[in-house]
């Protein structure tokens, strides 16, 4: 049996392009998945993947609801497909919590599943944390099956070989273009000395994916939320003197077009830490 179950017939898509985000490793702020969010909300559930066989519950607990101190229910962790259509263009919307266990099943399923839908592309969206200032553009990294795919003016990178943790996201970003369909990832790299929801980060993803796509998308509330956190963060940098000027030592970066080597980034972030700690903000 496959991990995945029918919600009923499969759809009738015209050349469907599916946009994929998954909580967790790769969705720093939850700037992905906040945008999957507003796409599959009004969506058509096309399919469920089996919870029990793709997640560990003791790593990843179900949300229990006690109201009145009566046990009302339990929230499972899920990943799910749904369909949208957005300006004449078919959408399969695949997302939920990272799976923890059976990452070469789900491989194996999700490319067959999308095989029966005839799937034309694959987009996924991650966001990651940089040496990046709240204060300028965020910026996005991509990464394609082949030359030519991003759009908008991403370039893939970062330059040269870098070997990291994977996430699932990424793993069956691998497995669908090994199956021959264009395959295409939009990460937005944002502040690590930022903690919570980036709308920021989200409204750019969003953009991204528009330009990728050539169609207008739902924006929901994410242009006001984006405008309120940065009044939250800039507030934040001004009240405090160390904040302030690392987060213009940020921006002098940006506008140089440069980034930290990586050991001069961790010390640098060791540095800021530790002066925060000694005053006493830490």
């Amino acid at each position: 049996m496959p991990l995945y179950q029918l919600e009923g017939p499969l759809p009738d898509l015209e050349a469907p392009i599916v946009v994929a985000a998954f909580d967790g490793w790769v969705d720093a702020g939850s700037a992905a998945t906040a945008v999957l969010g507003l796409l599959g909300v009004d969506g058509t559930l096309v399919a469920r993947f089996d919870p029990d066989q793709l997640f560990d519950y003791r790593s990843r607990r179900p949300t229990l609801t006690i109201r009145n101190g009566r046990l009302e229910g339990l929230e499972w962790p899920e990943v799910t497909l749904r369909s949208a259509r957005y300006g004449g263009r078919d959408l399969l919307v695949l997302t939920g919590a990272e799976p923890d266990d059976r990452w070469h099943r789900l491989a194996d399923d999700t490319v067959e599943l999308l095989g029966r839908l005839g799937v034309a592309g694959w987009i996924s969206l991650g966001a990651i944390p940089a040496a990046v200032a709240h204060t300028r553009a965020v910026p996005i990294l991509g990464t394609a099956s082949r030359d030519g795919l991003l759009k908008g003016g991403v370039l893939p990178g970062p330059a040269g070989m870098l070997r990291v943790p994977s996430a699932a996201l990424s793993m069956l970003e691998l497995a669908v273009s090994a199956s021959g369909v264009p395959a295409v990832g939009y990460f937005a790299q944002i502040p690590h000395y930022v903690s919570g929801p980036y709308a920021l980060a989200s409204l750019e993803l969003l953009r991204s994916l528009e330009r990728h796509l050539d169609v207008t998308l739902p924006h929901g509330d994410l242009e006001e939320e984006s405008r309120q956190l940065r009044q939250r963060l800039d507030a934040a940098t001004a009240a405090d003197e160390t904040t302030r000027a690392y987060v213009e030592r940020l921006e002098s970066m940006v506008d140089e077009e440069r980034q930290p080597a990586g050991d001069d980034l961790i010390a640098e972030i060791e540095r800021f830490l530790r002066d925060r700690t000694d005053e006493g903000t830490g």
